[in-house]
């Protein structure tokens, strides 16, 4: 019975009750077969209809504690320190019947007391520990002797029975250990994780910060250099080729500008919550076709490797900035056109952009997308954490592969059921 640690919250305690529960039938039918063959087995005298009536209120009272926790949605502390001192009184009723402290089974007072210690507050802990050693005592002076004339026999009875609650007690105790060691890993594995999302996604919204205080001071200068280039288009005596230049050089301001405009605007007014939906194949068409305005000398092919309709992807404006950054890295590293392969199963899409260049560096493929993508000959590693960032947050994933047969391969798998 995996129990949580005393910092459990309320859904943790419901579960905790629930399993003692459950592990309190497996008592009781356990006690019951003894109470009814142990007797007649080993000739041992017992007052069966006071043992069996006790057996019978704690099945009662187990089965209403049941009834309740199934309509229950949460529990406290107090309801599981409740539980555990009537399993103290239940099995302190059952051994004063049957020898008192001489009956070797008043170990098994021990049990509540450990399952205390892993899930409850210190003070309840305390006093579990104090209403178990009580029973104990009592159980020494105030109990129903069991007439036992054979005296060696009593002793290899009490023995064995000495050895069967060592071997259940340790039996707990490991099971114990071994699964409140397994949580206490998981719990450590999941904060270790939830510290890493944090600082990733700090250090995105300090590059945010920056990103929007740039865009805002990028746009007076942006409007100078698209006056100037104005001007100089008009100039008659500048010759073709030189204006070719301009008018390129003017393009690429405007690109800028919009650029710009769309971040300021993402960062205000817009909301991503109301993009609107549309074929994949047509959306990615559409980046692919917004990428070839910025980047006119750097070429690309869009394969679509499956059948059918496209199924409808929302057009967020993170995912289409990861894939600019991704398209941009590949081109970077190579001057071939790339391939975008576009394709999609029952549950996920998948966005794979290629190229053909000296492939990622082996530091980014090893330690990258902890905190950072480590710095590399070809960039810093902020596009691919941005990257990172934006596919994870929609629920998807990158992954970046070295094909065999050369160049570099990323990979961008999301979930359909998210579109």
């Amino acid at each position: 019975m995996p129990f949580i640690s005393s910092t459990a919250n309320g859904l943790d305690h419901l579960a905790n009750l629930r399993r003692l529960v459950a592990s309190r039938w497996a008592v009781l039918a356990i006690v019951t077969l003894l109470v009814l063959f142990v007797p007649g087995a080993l000739d041992i005298p017992l007052p069966q209809s006071p043992l069996l009536g006790i057996i019978g209120v704690a099945a009662l009272f187990n089965g209403l504690v049941q009834w309740r926790l199934r309509l229950a949605s949460s529990a406290t502390s107090h309801e599981l320190l409740s539980q555990l001192l009537v399993d103290i009184a239940s099995l302190g009723a059952l051994v004063f019947f049957s020898g008192g402290a001489t009956n070797p089974l008043v170990s098994l007072l021990l049990p509540p007391v450990a399952i205390a210690a892993l899930t409850l507050p210190a003070r309840s802990v305390f006093a579990v520990c104090s209403i178990a050693i009580t029973a104990y005592s009592l159980l020494m002076v105030y109990y129903v002797p069991m007439p036992m004339p054979d005296a060696n026999r009593a002793t290899r009875l009490h023995l064995i029975g000495m050895w069967l609650t060592f071997a259940v007690s340790a039996a707990m105790i490991a099971v114990f250990a071994v699964r409140m060691t397994r949580l206490i890993r998981q719990r450590d594995a999941e904060l270790a994780a939830a510290r890493e999302q944090a600082l990733r996604d700090e250090r995105v919204m300090a590059m945010g910060t920056l990103a929007a205080g740039a865009a805002h001071e990028l746009g007076t200068p942006l409007a100078t250099m698209a006056l100037l280039t104005g001007e100089l288009a008009n100039d008659p005596t500048l010759n073709a080729a030189t204006r070719e230049d301009i008018a390129l050089l003017r393009q690429q301001i405007g690109v800028c500008k919009e650029i710009i405009t769309g971040l300021s605007r993402r960062a205000g007014a817009e909301r991503l919550e109301n993009t609107a939906s549309q074929p994949a194949d047509r959306w990615l068409d559409g980046v692919r076709q917004h990428w070839h305005a910025a980047r006119p000398q750097s070429g690309s092919r869009l394969i679509i490797g499956s059948d059918g309709p496209a199924p409808l992807i929302v057009a967020d404006p993170r995912l289409e900035q990861a894939v600019l950054n991704l398209l941009n890295n590949a081109a970077n590293a190579t001057p071939t056109p790339l391939e975008i392969r576009l394709s999609w199963c029952s549950q996920n899409l998948c966005i794979e952009i290629r190229d053909h260049g000296p492939g990622f560096p082996p530091a980014v493929l090893e330690h990258g997308g902890h905190n950072s993508f480590p710095a590399h000959t070809g960039g810093s590693g902020v596009g691919l954490l941005l990257t990172s960032t934006a596919i994870e947050q929609l629920g998807g994933q990158l992954t970046l592969i070295n094909p065999d047969d050369g160049g570099a391969l990323a990979r961008i798998e999301l979930p359909r059921t998210s579109q």
